[in-house]
């Protein structure tokens, strides 16, 4: 191409980073560019609220208008900041790699408490302007104050480092593309599926004029369609809201090959109907994403509130009970087993990993104040590994997956040859220590046991979710499921313990966590 492309830009330094990015990937191409920086209504009033702003559009609109009139041939956007409406005569020609694209809470270091949920101390003053990220952040913790946040992202970092904040909440992938050292303070990198994120967060939108061949021609060239397949999907569900950017509505997809080859899409999504409601949470998969969005969507607007019966005590006030109640649920819960734990003396000093695969074993374990020596710790999943942290220890090593096996498989790959303790209740199913080749590096540890309790009468709740294979047994010495009721799985040994019993549809969870727990119930 003879002609040398104007790209059309935002001032701030994340901006100039992008803009500067796309303008190396097409000068591979053997493409000369110029930049051309833009000054939008978002970046003029940066002390306005989001919540305050009329429309769409706060950070593109004059930059769209400057392609439209032919002043520039390409825009650069962050593609969260696009509103889903396209602009008359533009079009999206190709997206970006995307970028980690969870959200990070960046914490003054003694404004820390490792016994609280994310690490917040008690009142913690919190900096977003986000209305998705303050419906999220205030279900989980409903004691912090949220104040609206400002500016470019160093201009942001820095109100933290000046004191006025106790914490803030950004992008990840500002931090990675930028490159901003925030080693000064403690940081909570919160998943997608944990924290909810904008639809299309961390990738880059090349918009260009509706028609211009030539542009497209050059743009196909650095397009990444696995991308653009994910959060056109994230995007149409936001577009089905007809929301902007203060609609507390977040969407995360991920696609994913099975043990077939065949793809199959998963999706989280985070909505409260204003930005002073409780959120609902959600997870949903398919193999076939033609008109999924619709469904997604139409799911998501519909409130059924149903009645839950949990195989677990109910703690007074606790987020999962919260945030149900807040939605018109009726929530009740009976454990239906107790646990009573196994005293040990020391544990062996060979080893270089522990690895937990409960919250029960982090409790019986650590309660007994066992000499660790130098040891890498893994976990079973989020909530188990939050659990280690309130003994002031870090898991090295999570699982994501509610199939025990496949982190199995996972950590058995990362331990290789090392001597592995597995602290556990008697008589435990060893699912993870059964993905090691040499079973004779793992090393067992009951350090409780399970007792079934008596069931008593248990309401018929529309759902009934059930803990483990335990609390499953328990109640089907006494009880029984009736067709109308849907069922729900902590994890596969559930699952396959409640089919033993004759129940044939089981929901499983999509994370061990009360997040997991959530998104199950409002999908189901």
């Amino acid at each position: 191409m003879a002609k040398k492309i104007i790209i059309g830009s935002r001032g701030s330094e994340l901006a100039l980073w992008q803009a500067h990015f796309i303008t190396s990937e097409l000068e591979k191409t053997g493409v000369k560019v110029e930049l051309k920086i833009i000054k939008t209504r978002g970046d003029k009033q940066q002390e306005e609220r989001f919540s305050e702003m009329q429309g769409q559009g706060f950070f593109t609109k004059e930059i769209e208008d400057a392609l439209l009139k032919k002043e520039i041939d390409l825009a650069v956007h962050s593609y969260k900041d696009l509103p889903t409406t396209p602009v008359k005569g533009l079009t999206v020609g190709a997206v970006s790699y995307r970028e980690d694209p969870s959200e990070m809470l960046l914490i003054q270091k003694d404004c820390v408490d490792l016994k609280r949920k994310l690490n917040l101390k008690d009142k913690a003053l919190v900096g977003t302007s986000a209305a998705r990220r303050k419906v999220q952040l205030a279900a989980f913790r409903p004691d912090v104050v949220i104040q609206d946040l400002r500016g470019n992202i160093p201009t942001r970092i820095q109100k933290l480092r000046d004191k006025k904040y106790d914490a803030i909440v950004v992008a990840s992938a500002a931090i990675e593309r930028l490159g901003l050292d925030v080693s000064d303070f403690h940081i909570e990198k919160l998943t997608p599926q944990e924290l909810v994120p904008a639809p299309a967060q961390g990738v880059l939108a090349l918009q260009i004029r509706e028609g211009d061949k030539t542009m497209q021609a050059v743009i196909d060239k650095i397009n990444h369609p696995e991308v653009e397949e994910i959060v056109s999907i994230e995007r149409k569900i936001f577009n089905l809201f007809r929301g902007g950017c203060n609609l507390p509505l977040g969407i995360y997809c991920e696609k994913h090959q099975d043990d077939n080859d065949k793809s199959f899409f998963k999706a989280w999504a985070a909505f409260a109907p204003e930005e002073k409601a409780y959120p609902r949470y959600y997870h949903f998969h398919t193999y076939n994403p033609e008109g999924w969005a619709d469904k997604l969507a139409e799911k998501i607007k519909s409130e059924n509130p149903a009645s839950v019966f949990i195989t677990r005590d109910i703690k007074k006030d606790d987020f999962f009970s919260r945030v149900l109640k807040a939605n018109g649920y009726k929530v009740s819960g009976t454990a239906f087993i107790e646990f009573q734990i196994i005293p040990f003396s020391r544990i062996p000093t060979n080893v270089e990993w522990i690895f937990f695969s409960s919250k029960h074993a982090v409790k019986y374990f650590f309660e007994q104040k066992p000499e660790m020596g130098k040891v890498k710790i893994g976990a079973i999943g989020k909530s188990t590994a939050d659990a280690i942290r309130t003994y002031g220890k870090r898991a090295d090593f999570i699982g994501y997956s509610t199939d025990t096996r496949l982190t199995g498989k996972q950590f058995a790959s990362l331990a290789k040859s090392s001597p592995v303790l597995f602290p556990q209740a008697k008589d435990s199913m060893r699912t993870v220590q059964q993905q090691f080749v040499n079973k004779s590096q793992t090393r067992d540890l009951a350090v409780y046991e399970t007792i079934q309790k008596p069931v008593e009468d248990t309401p018929d709740a529309d759902i009934m979710l059930f803990t483990s294979p335990s609390n499953v047994e328990a109640f089907f010495e006494k009880k029984k499921i009736s067709p109308t009721q849907k069922v729900i799985a902590m994890g596969d040994a559930t699952s396959h313990t409640l089919k033993q019993f004759g129940v044939k549809s089981v929901y499983l969870v999509p994370s061990f966590d009360e997040i997991g727990l959530l998104q199950a119930i409002f999908s189901v």
